[in-house]
């Protein structure tokens, strides 16, 4: 990633913080956390990474604001960048806090001499 794409994704990342601690603060989507944004080369595509302190209910709450909102999001975040296109925002969940965390649950329950506790997304072994 070139010097420029890191800025504008570092600047986008700070704006669109903004926008949803100050104008899209609603207790039914969580604690919503942009955690990374990565530009295409032509900086006309921004892929928004976010992540969501809540149940899974508020996670696709915050989804679908989040899709819905994306026009005004676009329109505020383009108002505070010098580029020829506003770029075009796709937002995903990032579950890398909850993958990381599970891992650790289970490394201390081994570490603990406790049997790992079978999710329910994991499939029966053979």
């Amino acid at each position: 990633m070139s010097i420029r794409t890191e800025r504008v994704a570092s600047v986008i990342k700070h704006e669109i913080g903004n926008i949803l601690t100050r104008e899209l603060n609603d207790p039914r989507n969580g604690l919503i956390t942009v955690t990374d944004v990565r530009m295409t080369p032509d900086l006309r595509v921004a892929r928004v990474a976010f992540s969501v302190f809540g149940d899974e209910n508020a996670k696709q709450h915050a989804m679908k604001m989040l899709n819905d909102e994306k026009p005004q999001i676009r329109s505020t975040v383009g108002s505070h960048l010098r580029l020829r296109y506003t770029p075009v925002l796709e937002f995903f969940l990032d579950e890398t806090m909850e993958s990381a965390d599970r891992i650790h649950r289970l490394l201390k329950q081994i570490h603990d001499g406790e049997k790992p506790k079978k999710a329910d997304s994991e499939p029966d072994s053979v």
